[in-house]
């Protein structure tokens, strides 16, 4: 079993915490943890190759995790995609950060967490249900 973590392009490095944590959580639970911006890169030119490789590794999980804690339109698109695709969303965010209502409203489970423990703490009851 395999997850997408969609996460800010610009904020990757300063969530690293969070996105350990997230892959620590999932890896208990035998999940595969898929980071795409850590996998790939791509030029500013490329971005239809981006776009293609991305869904096609949406295609490839089973779960999409939205770390939503910094606002990326690339977000609402992977997970616009997996949604119509029928795959769960989990929505998370830090409890400071700006909420986004349209990927909330789409979201089956919602994280909104204080530090990193909260996060991990939260995912796992999620992860119980789901699996």
């Amino acid at each position: 079993m395999k997850a997408y973590i969609s996460v800010s392009y610009s904020l990757k490095n300063e969530l690293s915490a969070e996105l350990e944590a997230i892959a620590a959580t999932l890896q208990s639970f035998r999940i595969t943890p898929f980071i795409f911006c850590n996998e790939y890169t791509f030029a500013a030119e490329q971005e239809k190759e981006m776009m293609l490789q991305a869904l096609q590794e949406i295609d490839n999980c089973e779960i999409l995790l939205a770390e939503t804690s910094d606002k990326a339109i690339g977000i609402g698109i992977e997970a616009g995609y997996a949604k119509a695709k029928g795959k769960p969303i989990i929505y998370l965010r830090h409890q400071t950060a700006a909420p986004s209502t349209t990927l909330a409203g789409i979201s089956d489970y919602m994280v909104i967490y204080a530090d990193v423990s909260d996060l991990q703490q939260q995912l796992q009851v999620i992860l119980r249900q789901l699996f």
